[in-house]
């Protein structure tokens, strides 16, 4: 089994990140800060104004290591990546499902299994942990709604069906998403799903989760040799990550927004972490943002027993294990693609 590393997010601005040996020094005006080996990484997120050497740049892509920036906000520019690495027949193989009907609706039925089976069990861990302070009527109806989707997407035969049934689930699951805010409520108050911007204090937080899952789940992806720009239910758009995408659906309930709503109910975010620009963006400041990358690497340290695999692994590790067993679904190894589903 892959073993769990660590990422190095790098948010002080004016940053700079060289090689040294076999490690990684980050530096501020020309003082050390942090000297890191780079074996003990598996990605490094640059946001805002911090730039890296084109040796450091080399030794990550020579040794695997995803490195990606980001604006300060968390909006993302760019990937430095090495040669791609896996067998070309996985990937062929990949290409020739993603233009077959049958077979791309396939696939996107387990991710969205995934998805909503996921979604629905926040909603239910809800009902079991804050039944005393959620509407327990709205949350109970939404859960079953969930559970007729589910029946719904067994049945489909079509991508297009799939995605049908997947905005209602997904208006479905965040009709209720403001009952799941127990406490902040006048500060976190949840009205819909907003992005690019995001326009309230939970949709900022969400917003910058996704981004960093999304950094996870394409370096999986390329760890396997899968391409994540050809996906199944999100069809090809330049410079769009679909397999990417499609991949991180069900891990968003999990990974994204019962972290979102943990740090809002326990008070670890707090309403003047935030701040709305002019034209209505809100943004997070430094040290929320660090809150929260603290939050999620603790997170991905977590262990949970896979439902497929029957042994325990680190959450850190879901999107690759996932994507390995899309790779194994693609070359035949297994029926179907098994999704995630959380328990």
């Amino acid at each position: 089994m892959k073993k769990l590393l660590n990422t190095l997010y790098v948010t002080t601005q004016g940053a700079y990140l060289a090689k040294e040996g076999e490690t990684v020094v980050v530096s501020v005006n020309r003082e050390t800060r942090l000297q890191v080996p780079l074996h003990t990484l598996g990605g490094i997120v640059c946001f805002g104004q911090v730039s890296c050497s084109p040796f450091l740049m080399g030794f990550c892509a020579e040794r695997g290591v995803g490195l990606s920036y980001l604006t300060e906000h968390g909006r993302f520019l760019a990937r430095v990546q090495g040669p791609v690495s896996g067998n070309v027949l996985l990937r062929r193989e990949q290409y020739r499902r993603a233009d077959d009907g049958d077979g791309s609706a396939a696939v996107a039925r387990g991710v969205l299994i995934g998805k909503v089976a996921n979604s629905r069990t926040v909603l239910q861990r809800a009902l079991r942990d804050h039944g005393g302070k959620a509407d327990v009527v709205a949350l109970e109806d939404a859960a079953k709604r969930l559970r007729t989707s589910l029946d719904r997407l067994q049945g489909a035969a079509s991508v297009d069906t799939l995605r049908g049934i997947e905005g209602d689930a997904a208006g479905t699951y965040f009709g209720v998403f403001d009952h799941l805010i127990t406490s902040q409520k006048e500060d976190f108050q949840f009205h819909a799903r907003s992005r690019r911007p995001p326009l309230d204090n939970i949709n900022c937080l969400l917003s910058f989760l996704y981004t960093l899952l999304m950094h996870d789940v394409r370096g999986a992806l390329e760890s396997v040799g899968l391409d994540p720009a050809v996906g199944f239910l999100h069809r090809d758009r330049p410079g769009r990550p679909g397999l990417a995408l499609d991949l991180m659906e069900e891990f968003r309930p999990v990974l994204a927004d019962r972290l979102a709503l943990s740090l809002v109910n326990l008070g670890v975010v707090k309403k003047n972490g935030f701040r709305k620009t002019e034209t209505g963006a809100v943004l997070m400041d430094d040290e929320t943002r660090k809150a929260l990358l603290i939050a999620y690497q603790k997170r991905k340290q977590e262990e949970i027993m896979h439902p497929y695999l029957g042994e325990k692994v680190e959450f850190g590790l879901l999107p690759f294990v996932q994507a390995l067993l899309l790779a194994r679904h693609l070359r035949g190894d297994l029926d179907g693609y098994p999704p995630f589903l959380w328990k």
